[in-house]
């Protein structure tokens, strides 16, 4: 049935009905991707609402294909059985990352769960236009698998750059050589699908914050060291710091050191023109750059020249941290990337940095830890970029 959506005359009491269960709609899917499976009475007694419009709107998201239930757990002994609700494994997002030497794209379903992970490798740097013609190609690829099993909600694109918040627009990305480049908009006209873009890093921090290492916090900094640079993603008072234009987090472009900087380069002394992954895998005499193949290669070392670089470089983003922990007082410092390998092979030496830097009160508390969630990290987090407009607006997206 088709519904009009103007409202009529004399018709607030409906329309604020309509409001508050769109919220509720949202709040039960938001619950079930996030967390995970779990009894009905939980999503009651988390939700605050009662038991019977809980049922309902259950009972709605299950005729909208989005969850589903199962037999209660016989184990539970306690109180009346409940049902446990689930994500249905149907409903998926893609995700697209562009690197210099690479673009990933990934089917993600509701949940977290990344069902595939295509990596098409480059011998440059791809141009926006060259990377959605890959992205283009490997998605027309899967159309056929997508469109006998899943339902797609949207592709997200996790950009190593800086991103406008408001539409999307890549504004910078220098090891792209991007400028004011509409690379979802370009996505969207060459796949059909609705396309949205963000800053990599700040995804990465989303994902940690939901599926990672930053569940249960609210004051969260994700550092990423990839072959484009390092990036940052703060989540304050449990959502995303995205600034004025959403440009916020770029730790990597913090001065570390001003011995050699110049007043009129902007890069010089920041912490990714010092802290990278290339003299890592230069110093190792890698062929390749597989950050499996790199972590296993610097764990394994005992090389003095390999040690005494991880040093330099834990020492000069131990600086970056302080001034993070000072400025943002965080609860959880997640690492990812070669940032997360180089700290795994001498963990103690940088806290001791940061701790020996850092205020003493805003230290306190303080866990740095790696991220959680390894390879899959940017497809999650590209992937919540697609979902969120469902998540937001169950009904009305997966109607639509």
């Amino acid at each position: 049935m088709v519904r009009s959506s103007t409202p009529r005359v004399g018709s607030g009491v409906g329309a604020s009905g309509d409001q508050t269960r769109r919220h509720n709609l949202s709040t039960l899917l938001t619950a079930v991707h996030q967390q995970g499976a779990q009894p009905r009475s939980r999503l009651t007694a988390s939700s605050g609402l009662n038991r019977s419009t809980v049922s309902a709107l259950v009972t709605e998201l299950e005729a909208l294909g989005l969850l589903f239930e199962t037999e209660p757990d016989p184990t539970n002994t306690v109180g009346r059985p409940s049902p446990t609700v689930q994500v249905s494994p149907g409903v998926v997002g893609i995700a697209v990352n562009p690197e210099v030497d690479a673009v990933t794209i990934g089917v993600v379903g509701l949940g977290g769960k990344v069902l595939k992970r295509i990596r098409y490798e480059t011998d440059h740097a791809p141009s926006v236009r060259e990377a959605v013609n890959i992205s283009a190609a490997v998605i027309e690829g899967l159309r056929g698998e997508l469109e006998a099993n899943h339902t797609v909600v949207g592709v997200g694109i996790a950009v190593p750059g800086l991103v406008r918040s408001s539409d999307g627009l890549v504004r910078w990305a220098p090891h792209l050589e991007w400028t004011d480049e509409p690379v979802a908009t370009m996505l969207a006209e060459a796949t059909g699908f609705p396309v949205a873009a963000g800053n990599d890093a700040t995804l990465g921090a989303i994902a940690e914050l939901t599926f990672g290492a930053g569940r249960g916090k609210t004051e969260l900094i994700y550092l990423n060291g990839g072959a484009s640079g390092i990036g940052g993603g703060v989540i304050a008072a449990g959502r995303p710091l995205g600034g004025a234009g959403g440009y916020a987090g770029e730790f990597g472009h913090i001065r570390v050191d001003n011995t050699d900087a110049t007043y009129n380069d902007a890069e010089s002394g920041t912490l990714e023109s010092l802290v990278n992954r290339a003299a890592l895998v230069e110093a190792l005499g890698l062929p390749s750059v597989d950050a499996d193949v790199l972590e296993a290669a610097l764990l394994a070392s005992n090389d003095p020249h390999v040690k005494s670089l991880v040093h330099r470089q834990l020492e000069f983003l131990s600086t970056s941290l302080r001034n993070a922990v000072n400025v943002l007082n965080p609860q959880v410092i997640v690492l990812g990337g070669f940032l997360a390998t180089i700290f795994s092979a001498e963990p103690d030496f940088l806290r001791e940095r940061v701790r020996a830097q850092s205020l003493g009160v805003s230290f306190e508390g303080v866990e740095i830890t790696t991220a959680k969630l390894g390879s899959d990290l940017l497809m999650i987090g590209a992937a919540e970029l697609a979902f969120a407009p469902l998540l937001a607006d169950p009904a009305g997206v997966a109607r639509s």
